[in-house]
């Protein structure tokens, strides 16, 4: 820091603000008290927040309804590309467990 750097301004100190900012304040308390509410401002900003929600709603609901019917349409396509023949698990050829043919198990 320099010695400049460190030297306030001529005529301001750091407790007593200068006349620039005095006007500056003045100007935007004279600028704040002309301001006068809307009545129905908060209802107007209600409804508003009231129809982004129930569109937000809406929006969400029409992609998880999307979403789900094209998982289920992707599901159905891939269960209609299965092969119409019979597979080697199911051919029917081969001993079936009634028969006798089973896994060997191991007795304690």
């Amino acid at each position: 820091m320099t010695h400049r750097d460190a030297t306030p301004s001529r005529g301001t100190s750091p407790d007593r603000p200068g006349r620039t900012e005095r006007e500056l304040s003045e100007a935007l308390e004279a600028l704040a008290g002309g301001v006068l509410p809307d009545p129905d401002a908060y209802r107007t900003a209600r409804g508003e927040w009231l129809r982004r929600e129930r569109r937000r709603r809406l929006v969400l609901a029409v992609l998880i309804a999307v979403v789900f019917a094209l998982a289920t349409l992707i599901g159905l396509w891939v269960l209609n590309q299965a092969p119409s023949d019979p597979g080697v698990i199911f051919s029917g050829a081969g001993p079936t467990a009634a028969e006798g043919v089973s896994l060997p198990r191991l007795h304690p």
